[in-house]
């Protein structure tokens, strides 16, 4: 356990001590990188790009906080706590918050604005997520 999650941990915090599970971290993986595969298919459409890496992006990001023996209240934490999970800083969880954003925009207000740039970011951002969790 590390000490920052541990602060972020408890009743009405936003993560809950939880011990891993290797079944559950194996199916994070494997949805995880097939997503971020399935992203990069430009025959798709910009829209389903975006979604396919965003959720591969949570997938893994989840991934690295359940291994850590953490469950997440709320989806963005687990992209806020990368420093703490995998040791990525700023320039990656930032672009994956942005893209949580843009992503509850589409969902809740079907506000889906998203362009070539921002995929192509998203898709850099979750490949250094797998290439850390892989390591």
């Amino acid at each position: 356990m590390s000490q920052p999650l541990d602060n972020l941990s408890g009743p009405g915090k936003q993560l809950k001590a939880e011990a891993p599970d290797a079944a559950e971290l194996a199916g994070l993986l494997r949805t995880g990188l097939a997503r971020l595969a399935d992203a990069r298919n430009t025959a798709l459409a910009l829209e389903s790009r975006f979604d396919l890496a965003y959720n591969a992006a949570h997938a893994l990001c989840l991934a690295a906080l359940r291994r850590k023996g953490y469950r997440a209240s709320n989806r963005y934490i687990v992209f806020q706590v990368l420093p703490h999970t995998l040791g990525l800083g700023p320039e990656v969880w930032r672009v994956l918050d942005k893209c949580h954003n843009t992503r509850n925009l589409g969902e809740y207000e079907g506000l889906l604005d998203v362009d070539a740039r921002l995929v192509a970011d998203l898709i850099t951002a979750t490949q250094t997520v797998a290439d850390a969790i892989q390591r």
